[in-house]
């Protein structure tokens, strides 16, 4: 197979580190994404179930936990749906054009223009909080984040176990440099070559079809944080701490190295806190049947 020959080659030589296949997850075939909510913005329902949540390799080394992962233990959440893609700065436009809500940092209307269709960054966990209930909808557990973007196995990343690469996530971009240069439309997921070496059918996206859960932007969740949390965490449907000082986001960034892009990684902020790497995707609870 010459094709991926050169590419093995290919990513020697960028530095790429060495990878292995994760088994193809048991999940049930699932369409795009369908509108739901305010914003009709296209949402996955994730059927109710059980996954692994956290990690158990803790270490200093690259694609190794961080000590807050720890231990890895059993979630079971009832059915929800979740944003298949961040929410947009076109979106979010809308939410402060109807409520009168002050733009958040970082915004600038020329954004609106010229990149419309990439993640809002900038916004506090209160404004993504206030955007999802204005939409109908509620941020994610941590929980219901982490099952969304692992799927049902225990991969590191959305598409396995495999190391990032620039075809499967928006990461590793340096300094600041501009909406449509440094971030991707929330749209972004390459296929082909990915597909060919067997990581995923959905190429970059997770085994339920979410897109930039690794990269691009990092995003704000439900929970308040305690970094000791999963030792005492219920397994039925957890949602954190009852009070904290800090919120949880998931995810990595742009900005962020591999490590940090893993699926079970943590990162708290202050809920005032802004930063050009945050911004959000939404839940709400499963639809009921008609």
């Amino acid at each position: 197979m010459p094709g991926i020959t050169r590419w093995i080659h290919a990513a020697a030589v960028l530095g790429i580190a060495a990878f292995s296949m994760a088994a193809a997850p048991v999940l049930p075939a699932l369409p795009d994404g369908q509108p739901m909510g305010k914003d009709q913005a296209p949402m996955i329902v994730i059927p109710e179930g059980c996954f692994t949540m956290g990690a158990s390799n803790v270490g200093s080394e690259q694609g190794q936990a961080f000590p807050n992962e720890s231990p890895e233990h059993p979630v079971c959440l009832s059915s929800y749906a979740i944003d298949q893609f961040e929410v947009t700065i076109e979106r979010y436009a809308k939410f402060m054009t109807e409520t009168t809500r002050q733009p958040p940092g970082l915004w600038d209307e020329d954004t609106l223009a010229s990149a419309p269709d990439r993640p809002v960054v900038g916004v506090t966990w209160q404004d993504a909080a206030d955007y999802c209930t204005w939409a109908g909808k509620r941020l994610p557990t941590e929980a219901e984040w982490e099952q969304a973007a692992r799927g049902r196995d225990t991969r590191r990343y959305p598409w396995g176990n495999m190391a990032p690469f620039p075809d499967l996530a928006n990461y590793n971009r340096g300094d600041w440099v501009s909406y449509p240069v440094t971030m991707a439309p929330v749209t972004y997921g390459a296929a082909g070559l990915n597909t060919r070496l067997g990581i995923s059918e959905f190429g970059g996206r997770s085994p339920f079809g979410l897109y930039n859960v690794a990269g691009n932007a990092s995003e704000w969740v439900a929970d308040w944080y305690d970094r000791s949390y999963y030792a005492k965490s219920p397994k039925e449907n957890p949602r954190g701490p009852e009070s904290g000082e800090r919120k949880v986001f998931r995810g990595g960034s742009w900005i962020d190295p591999p490590r940090n892009l893993r699926v079970t990684a943590r990162f708290s902020a202050e809920p005032d806190f802004q930063d050009r790497i945050l911004g959000f995707r939404c839940a709400m609870d499963a639809p009921k049947a008609k």
